[in-house]
């Protein structure tokens, strides 16, 4: 039996896919990317949630079943390093578990380094 993938074609499609508690996280890493990079524009792409500014890909996000992802990590000082260590999985990632709460302080941070990498 065949699956059928879903392709989403905005942000606001890709977060209504999921349960309602995850909606709510999603809907503050949203927020907060926008507010720490509020020039950038919504978009969809690899079929997830992606910020682009000036034309090229800032940050995606994703949500799975214990997590949420955010990438690409940005290049950082010896102690932004330490401050992601604890949350990187795999080259450029870093997971979030949905059972805490995000790091809304760090994640700001992370974009904030990915707009001067801009």
């Amino acid at each position: 039996m065949q699956s059928k993938k879903v392709s989403f074609r905005s942000m606001d499609e890709y977060i209504a896919s999921f349960p309602e508690n995850v909606q709510k996280i999603l809907e503050e890493l949203r927020a907060t990317i926008k507010s720490a990079a509020p020039e950038a524009e919504e978009t969809i792409s690899y079929n997830i949630p992606t910020f682009t500014l000036n034309g090229k890909y800032l940050i995606y996000f994703a949500g799975w079943k214990h997590h949420i992802s955010i990438y690409p990590i940005p290049t950082g000082t010896e102690s932004f390093n330490k401050q992601v260590a604890k949350y990187a999985e795999g080259k450029g990632t870093l997971k979030f578990p949905i059972d805490k709460p995000l790091p809304l302080k760090l994640i700001t941070k992370i974009v904030k380094l990915k707009v001067a990498e801009n």
